[in-house]
């Protein structure tokens, strides 16, 4: 079953860019997981975001994200696990879950 890990940290942190240390630790875990991961991303900062909405046939565009938060959404996995509970694994190894949270979500499929 597929999975989307979503990586939730406060932005700021990296404000005077990424810490080396910490990205061989994401090199890392793309490494032991790699047959696991189908795909995943960093994001740009909520500052690059546009939010779009469509309201009685028109749409809206407005910058930034959809609601201030403490944690932003600064990347995701998208991987291949077992179950559950082989997914949150994957998610606890993942080095921003030291400092934010990370959301497991399954994939869900239509036939």
């Amino acid at each position: 079953m597929q999975y989307l890990l979503l990586i939730y940290e406060n932005e700021k942190r990296f404000a005077a860019g990424y810490d080396p240390a910490e990205m061989k630790e994401y090199m890392a875990f793309g490494e032991t997981y790699r047959n696991a991961i189908k795909g995943g991303n960093a994001l740009r900062a909520t500052t690059t975001a546009t939010t779009v909405r469509v309201r009685d046939g028109k749409r809206l565009a407005t910058d930034g994200p959809f609601a201030e938060t403490k944690e932003q959404l600064g990347g995701f996995y998208l991987v291949e696990a077992n179950n559950l509970d082989d997914a949150i694994e994957m998610a606890g190894k993942i080095p921003g879950a030291r400092f934010g949270c990370v959301e497991v979500r399954p994939i869900e499929t239509f036939s």
